[in-house]
């Protein structure tokens, strides 16, 4: 039997504990990814006795941001260290734990449609907001505690897998790179230029006059995809149409390519092209020579990204490099044969990378499924 939905407000109570002895000092933000992360805030000579003060189970969040980013940033505090918040994020919990779940609540908070929703009353709404009043009127489909437990268990389930993954994935790359380094940074190597590994090509976006260039062909890469790579480009949040990479066939990049974003805040990240793909025109890309030369400049890159991104601010403000200057980038390199070895060392690693990787990316749409499916659940 389907349920009916229920406000939010029936479950929930505001929670106003401020920091007024001061003896709570661990101050955090919240992300666009419902999560909480380090404040980047100047606090110095801030009075801290106003800051909200969270325990586990009770959510913050920022009303505000709806209007500006088509998301509300809300999370769910599940550790019991206590944290501060921002006197300008409301603090909440849930009045009775046996009849919602807050991990089943913050489910429901995670899905996309609820962002829609929110960000649909803001633009509604006079004060052009999403408030108080707002999230305890909307609506959830509330089964039996049970059901939501069992519910629960099942995202957290698969949200685990996905992390020992990410753990497994940082692993092998800390040993990538520690093998990196004992091999080739105090080397006595030949100088040459990026442009000697192969090929720079300068990626392009298609005309916004031409909407049937994109489609399901081809992986269009920019840089806010790289949020989703650890080291290899496994797709891209859009894709070209057969017409659409027709017409830039001079500009893509085939497997074993080396991209590296070139202006901008991000400015020097990196990744490995495993299936043919084109960027747009803020990265430059080395379609290399040999297979060989790819892991060593994927860490030679990531090694002096500092180095890089000093030659890109040039005296400007904004960061750019451009293909001509990128192409003349020295490397040290050495022999051929040290980089054959060095790649038989990394294919076993980088074949495990992937493996965890493209896992992650099904169990992220079993996520996004579980979630979806939130508004027909049945008791």
């Amino acid at each position: 039997m389907k349920l009916n939905y229920k406000p939010i407000g029936n479950f929930i109570q505001r929670v106003e504990h401020r920091n007024r002895d001061l003896k709570v000092t661990r101050l955090l933000g919240l992300s666009m990814t419902k999560e909480f992360r380090e404040t980047t805030s100047n606090v110095v000579g801030t009075n801290m006795s106003v800051y909200r003060v969270m325990s586990k189970y009770q959510f913050a969040c920022d009303f505000m941001s709806p209007i500006r980013v088509n998301k509300l940033p809300v999370v769910l505090k599940l550790d019991d260290e206590p944290n501060l918040v921002s006197p300008a994020y409301p603090v909440f919990e849930v009045k009775d734990r046996n009849e919602l779940d807050p991990e089943y609540l913050m489910m429901w908070l995670r899905r996309s449609e609820f962002d829609r929703y929110a960000t649909f009353k803001c633009d509604a709404a006079i004060r052009g907001g999403y408030d108080w009043e707002e999230l305890c009127e909307t609506l959830i489909p509330v089964p039996h505690i049970d059901k939501q437990r069992e519910i629960v268990k099942e995202y957290n389930t698969i949200q685990n897998r996905i992390k020992l993954n990410e753990q497994l994935i940082q692993k092998l790359e800390e040993t990538a790179q520690a093998i990196y380094r004992e091999w080739f940074v105090e080397g006595n190597w030949v100088n040459v230029e990026i442009k000697d590994f192969g090929n720079v090509v300068t990626g392009k976006t298609p005309s916004s006059n031409n909407p049937e260039d994109f489609g399901n062909e081809m992986p269009f890469v920019t840089p806010g995809d790289f949020k989703n790579y650890n080291k290899f480009v496994l797709g891209a949040e859009r894709n070209l149409s057969e017409e659409g990479y027709s017409k830039l066939k001079n500009k893509i990049l085939p497997k074993g390519s080396v991209i590296v974003t070139c202006i901008g805040s991000d400015m020097g990240k990196i990744a490995v092209v495993k299936n043919d793909c084109i960027t747009n025109q803020q990265m430059n890309s080395i379609i290399v020579k040999e297979t060989f030369y790819t892991d060593f400049l994927y860490y030679y890159l990531n090694f002096v990204a500092d180095e890089i991104k000093g030659i890109a601010m040039g005296g400007s403000t904004m960061p750019m490099l451009s293909k001509s200057d990128f192409e003349k980038i020295e490397v040290m390199k050495p022999e051929d044969d040290i980089l054959m070895k060095f790649e038989s060392v990394m294919k076993p690693m980088n074949k495990l990378s992937i493996t965890y990787s493209k896992e992650n990316q099904k169990l992220l749409e079993l996520k996004e499924l579980l979630l979806s499916k939130l508004a027909s659940v049945e008791n």
